[in-house]
Order: C-alpha cells, then sequence, then structure tokens
C-alpha cells in the first residue's frame, strides 16, 4: 500500500494503526515515502522531508514484531548523524533478523556506526547484517550475535583487528562479503566460524594478506591485486574466483600458489589485466580441478614477442581432472600479420612436447581467438594431446555466449578487429582445421554479417570492458 493511502487508513481504522505500530518490514528510503526527486526541489527540502517522515514512522512504530529493515538515505548527503541514530535505536531491536543500512555520505562527514546497538539482547536474533558507506569502530562493545548468517560491509571504514573482533561474537556466520573496505591491511577469520562457506573480498586496496582457516569454506572470490593467501592446511574450497586490479600477474600467482593454498578446488575462474604470460612448468597439481576459465584482458602495450599464450598448456597438464576450459581474450587487434609466419616446424618447439595426454577434457572454448602463432599452437597442442574432446569453439568475436541476446546485438568490435578476425578464420582453415579428429565438433564462430560489416564498426572502443 503506498504510504500516502497506509496514513489515510491509519487515521480511521484503529486497527490498522494498532497492526502498522507492530508492522514487520519497513524500507526506508525515498520511494517508499513517496518524496519525488523528479522535481525543482532543493537539496535541503528533499532532506528535511526524509528526516521528518522517517521520525514520524518510527516514533509511532513501537519497535515490537520488527523483524525486517532497510534504510537508504540515497540522495540525501547532508543528513546528520543524530538523525539516523534516531532511527537506528528503534530499528534494531530485540527480534529483528535482517538490518540494511546504506548512507549516502557527504564528503566531509562520515557517519560512525554506533556498534553499541549491536547488544546480546537487541542483536542475537539477526541473520543478516548489511553496511555500507559509513565507519565500524568500537566493536569491543558487541554483543554476541549467535544467530548472524550473513555479513555484507561495502566502503564500510574498519581495521583488520576491529573486523577480527566483530567475527568473534558471529559463531554462526555463513558468508562475509567485503567491497572497498580500504582501511584493512589484513583479513584474519577467527577459528571458531566453522559454518563458513562463502568469502568475497573486493577492491580492499591495502590489503595484504588473508588468512581463513575455515573447514567449511568453498567459495572464495577475490578481486585486487596477488597477495598472501593462507585458506587453512585442511581447506575444502571447492570454487575459486580471482580478478586482477590494473596490472597484476594473476595467472602467474594461481599456477604457482593455489595447487597447495587451495588442493581439492574443483572450479577456478581468473581474469587478468596486461600480464605477460609465460607460465612455468610446477610440479603442483589441481588434481579435482574440472572446470577453469581464463579471462585475459590486454592493452596494446602488453603485445610483446614474450606474449605466450602457448604457455598456458602448464596449467592444462596440471589439472587431470580438467572437463572444461575456456579462455577469453580481450585485446586490440594485431598489428602484423602472423598467419603466413606461422609454419608446421613450429609445433616441433620444446614447450609443444608435453607428454601429457588429457582424458577427462571434453569441452575447450577460445572467446577472442586471434592470429598469433602462440594462440595456433595452444589449440593445436590440445586438439593433440586430448583423446577425450568432443567439442572446440573457436569465436573470433568478443564473445558469442556473451551478446546482448536482450536486443539481439552482439558485443561491438572496431574495424581493425574485424578486420583481425578474419585473419583469424582464415588462420583456423589453414593450420588447425586439417587436424581436429572426426569425433571433435568445431565450431568456428566469425562476426556476424549483420553486426560486424566493415561498413558498420564502431571506432575507439575500450577492449577492457563488456557492454
Amino acid at each position: 500500500m503506498p504510504m500516502r493511502d497506509a496514513a489515510r487508513a491509519a487515521c480511521v481504522s484503529r486497527v490498522f494503526l494498532n497492526s502498522w505500530r507492530c508492522y514487520p518490514r519497513l524500507t526506508l528510503d525515498t520511494e517508499t515515502l513517496g518524496i519525488h526527486l523528479d522535481t525543482d526541489e532543493e537539496e535541503e527540502k528533499i532532506e528535511s522531508d526524509f528526516v521528518s517522515r522517517v521520525d514520524h514512522i518510527m516514533q509511532n512504530h513501537s519497535g515490537n514484531g520488527l523483524k525486517k529493515v532497510k534504510i537508504r538515505t540515497h540522495p540525501c548527503r547532508n543528513l546528520h548523524p543524530s538523525n539516523v541514530d534516531r532511527c537506528l535505536q528503534i530499528a534494531i531491536s530485540p527480534g529483528i533478523e535482517e538490518f540494511e543500512l546504506q548512507i549516502y555520505r557527504r564528503r566531509n562527514m562520515e557517519y560512525d556506526f554506533p556498534s553499541s546497538l549491536l547488544t546480546t539482547a537487541r542483536g542475537s536474533s539477526i541473520r543478516s547484517f548489511v553496511l555500507t558507506y559509513c565507519a565500524f569502530h568500537s566493536t569491543m562493545t558487541v554483543g554476541c550475535l549467535s544467530s548472524l548468517a550473513r555479513v555484507y560491509l561495502r566502503c564500510v571504514h574498519i581495521t583488520g583487528d576491529e573486523l577480527y573482533c566483530f567475527l568473534s561474537n558471529c559463531p554462526a556466520l555463513e558468508q562475509l562479503d567485503l567491497s572497498n573496505c580500504s582501511d584493512m591491511i589484513f583479513l584474519k577469520i577467527p577459528h571458531l566460524l566453522i559454518q563458513l562457506n562463502l568469502l568475497w573480498v573486493q577492491h580492499c586496496h591495502k590489503l595484504q594478506m588473508i588468512e581463513a582457516n575455515a573447514p567449511k569454506l568453498r567459495d572464495f572470490n577475490y578481486t585486487g591485486m596477488p597477495i598472501h593467501i593462507s585458506l587453512g592446511d585442511s581447506s575444502q574450497v571447492r570454487v575459486i574466483e580471482m580478478h586482477c586490479e590494473h596490472e597484476s600477474r594473476m595467472i602467474y600467482f594461481a599456477r604457482t600458489k593455489l595447487p597447495s593454498i587451495a588442493p581439492n578446488l574443483q572450479i577456478l575462474h581468473l581474469s587478468s589485466c596486461n600480464e605477460t604470460i609465460n607460465i612455468p612448468m610446477i610440479t603442483g597439481k589441481f588434481n579435482c580441478l574440472k572446470y577453469l576459465e581464463l579471462e585475459i584482458m590486454l592493452q596494446l602495450s602488453s603485445l610483446s614477442p614474450d606474449f605466450d599464450f602457448h604457455s598456458l598448456v602448464s596449467f592444462l597438464d596440471a589439472s587431470h581432472a580438467l572437463e572444461t576450459f575456456i579462455l577469453r581474450v580481450e585485446a586490440p587487434a594485431l598489428q602484423h600479420d602472423v598467419v603466413l609466419e606461422y609454419s608446421e616446424a613450429d609445433s616441433s618447439r620444446p614447450g609443444c612436447l608435453s607428454g601429457y595426454r588429457h582424458e577427462k577434457l571434453r569441452n575447450m572454448m577460445i572467446t577472442g581467438f586471434c592470429s598469433a602463432k602462440s594462440m595456433i599452437e595452444l589449440t593445436n597442442h590440445i586438439l593433440e594431446k586430448t583423446v577425450s574432446l568432443e567439442c572446440l569453439t573457436l569465436d573470433t568475436t568478443r564473445g558469442h555466449d556473451r551478446r546482448l541476446v536482450m536486443i539481439d546485438k552482439c558485443l561491438r568490435m572496431s574495424k581493425e578487429a574485424v578486420m583481425e578476425a578474419e585473419k583469424a578464420c582464415l588462420s583456423i582453415r589453414r593450420h588447425i582445421q586439417g587436424r581436429v579428429p572426426s569425433t571433435v565438433n568445431l565450431k568456428v564462430i566469425e562476426p556476424c554479417s549483420t553486426c560486424h560489416t566493415l561498413e558498420k564498426c564502431y571506432d575507439a572502443l575500450q577492449y577492457t570492458q563488456f557492454l
């Protein structure tokens, strides 16, 4: 029911008014409060309306029966902390299960969440706790949050010690999601979090170490620069996603470190930016890895003679249980024609002599397939060494499987990229197609004539971004 209609009903019905005072779910934002943002009202008027309406609602709510509270202050940038504090005194009441506070902050005013509200009496029933754009200090005053299963902190000022103290009071925690928490230098997960199964850490720029000895951890997602990561000697991690920020050696890090960090890993998704691929042959193995997806984003300066797609063979040969391999390449068009430079003699170089034969790899896909010699060598190596391969997809576009299905559009490509795709198709016909066994379904995806004729191409694209 719209807020205005609810207010009118409360004026004529005592039963409705009493039920409203015990209403279990409150979402307080400009939309639900009926504050129109498409008018010419000044910011001060909008903030005044927001504060007065929230105060009126909370003052008339008893706090009894309240289960779910969401407070989103956008677009009010100048709310005084005392206004938020008044609201929280009622919002965080005994019996509450889900709490979310999204502060739209002003640069010179930071809201410090009053952790003293999270006493054992008030907070023991909370199952989900979400904070954004505020500070969260003085965690020593937090009581036992015995029911808390999910914590999401985004752009929250909290140190590693303060977070450790807070988490030590959350014995039932199952999911921890941290994003843009720039004050943390280290993240240490208390040993008592035996139920933690999901850990996401993204864009925490000062972070140098993650130590998570959680016996049931299954899903680990990290975005940032390569750092020291320890997931415990008995880690049962099954899924890892790691994404780079700026220039990094994420693939090198994963190949050299992850076999010992996550020996039971089954699904691995890596993205790396401007990485010069030269993966060493190392004894560590991914004995349980079944799904591997590598996403490589390159700038023109990264395309050097040292850029070697074929060195990824080391990664594949370390993954004896691998069933699906996907390589996605986002790169500017190559500046030289390598199709004519490739010869059959190239397949005899030392890196191509790996003796391991894959018996479980069934599906392989490369998007952004180009005419680089090392790309051709990698493909031919897999064809030669994989007896179980069923489907090979070579996509010369930016990813047909990621096309914009709702509007029936492919991801945009520049004129140079379309020309490179034509060279890639030629290299496939000359140097790969004849090597494909009859038992393998080869799919070659070219730029579609509807979206990618040379006359219709878009210029000056940023290759590191998807639409």
